[in-house]
């Protein structure tokens, strides 16, 4: 395995403006990464900023081994489902002019005017299209854990299950985002066993339960129970037993820190880094 960073590791530079994608790279290589991951929500100028990355990714010597799109195709609107759709096919192109591999998607979450089975129904057509056109450019989907139609284990393996079967190739598979199986109340090391066999990339991330004085990077779980970001290894995710799992069922890809705490990421990033390293 090799250790990653997701450029929403720096959120809160990224959106104050105190970080773009180059000075992402430059940070990352600082802090010990061997690749990024980057995401098109954090473009601004398509072809600028593309430019600019490959420029200081040759600088750092770092690789881009995954870029993340986020799309919801949980829409009652078939035009809107194509639309994202397009968002996918744009994240496939895109890794391209970096060499990445692999793309990280999402399913969609339920919302009051459609069912859960009208939403899975249309995630499942979405995912089987954009996966017959991933695999014509050789290019791999990871579907990650987010929300409440793919937060479980089952429900992930489950999907990527339906889109194999309907597009008729294994061009989707998992990214296991580590803390995120926690929201839906589920211990992440059983979500990791059900979908490990599916992985081609993983996001390393930590949570720890959060406290009365905790005010922001909190998240809800489904029970109301709340957790906010640690740095990697100091929260309360078992990632030694994660690892353990990928390492048994073959996964030889990319860990991804992801870190979504309160804590200045240009400290916890770092430090997170070698945490994950220890892990290895």
């Amino acid at each position: 395995m090799r250790i990653g960073v997701s450029m929403y590791s720096f959120y809160a530079h990224v959106r104050d403006g105190r970080m773009d994608i180059p000075a992402f790279i430059h940070e990352a290589k600082r802090a010990g990464a061997e690749g990024v991951e980057l995401l098109a929500p954090f473009y601004k100028d398509i072809v600028a900023d593309r430019e600019r990355a490959l420029v200081a990714l040759r600088e750092t010597g770092l690789t881009c081994p995954i870029f993340s799109i986020s799309q919801n195709f949980a829409k009652p609107d078939a035009g809107q489902r194509q639309a994202e759709l397009e968002k996918i096919r744009f994240g496939v192109d895109e890794a391209q002019h970096y060499g990445a591999k692999v793309v990280r998607v999402f399913a969609g979450d339920v919302s009051p005017e459609v069912t859960f089975d009208q939403a899975r129904s249309w995630i499942v057509e979405g995912l089987a299209e954009a996966s017959i056109y991933a695999q014509e450019q050789g290019v791999r989907l990871a579907l990650e854990n987010h929300g409440t139609l793919a937060g479980r284990g089952d429900q992930v393996a489950g999907l990527i299950e339906d889109v194999r079967q309907k597009s008729g190739n294994d061009a989707l598979g998992a990214n296991p985002d580590t803390g995120n199986f926690l929201l839906v109340n589920q211990p992440s090391h059983e979500a990791i066993e059900r979908v490990a066999g599916y992985a081609y990339m993983v996001h390393f991330k930590d949570f720890r339960a959060a406290s009365d004085e905790d005010q922001s990077n909190v998240y809800a779980a489904l029970d109301g129970r709340r957790y906010v970001g640690t740095a990697v290894g100091e929260g309360d995710v078992e990632l030694a037993r994660c690892i353990q799992i990928l390492k048994d069922s073959g996964f030889d890809g990319w860990l991804s820190v992801e870190y979504e705490g309160p804590e200045d990421p240009l400290a916890a990033v770092p430090r997170s880094i070698a945490n994950a390293r220890k892990y290895l």
